[in-house]
């Protein structure tokens, strides 16, 4: 299976913020979707970064309440993984797990199409198990 299965189940468009955002901004961004990360977008449709719960987590443990008024551009990822909608699923997985990171830009050429999270690989994975059961189960139903 592709990642364009993935994002064809999901809503169009990628939430995004600018690198002279603050941190304040993508924690009350981050709260009013309930997502987990933020593209940082370069100003055209691409990626300059991306920038996560755990990214402020740890900018919390060393900045402490100070953290909040920190621009995005200083704690942001620069150097961003990304996949492309002809990926394999299993290439991605493969990839979040090797690189330890829950969350993958998609893109088309430099331009920004969608966002693959490590809950969207496990709920694809899922229902392509439970359908493949229930196909063995009819199978064997009718055998």
């Amino acid at each position: 299976m592709k990642v364009e299965a993935i994002l064809s189940g999901k809503k169009s468009g990628v939430v995004t913020v600018a690198p002279e955002d603050t941190i304040a901004t993508v924690a009350r961004v981050l709260a009013e979707h309930g997502i987990g990360a933020v593209v940082v977008s370069d100003g055209l449709d691409g990626v300059a970064g991306i920038i996560t719960e755990r990214d402020i987590v740890r900018a919390l443990a060393r900045f402490g309440r100070d953290t909040v008024d920190h621009g995005v551009a200083e704690l942001m990822t620069r150097d961003v993984v990304t996949a492309t909608a002809h990926d394999s699923i299993d290439d991605v997985s493969e990839r979040m797990t090797r690189g330890k990171f829950r969350h993958v830009p998609v893109m088309e050429g430099n331009r920004l199409i969608g966002m693959v999270s490590i809950g969207d690989v496990v709920k694809h994975r899922i229902e392509s198990i439970e359908a493949e059961a229930s196909a063995m189960r009819e199978y064997i139903a009718t055998a």
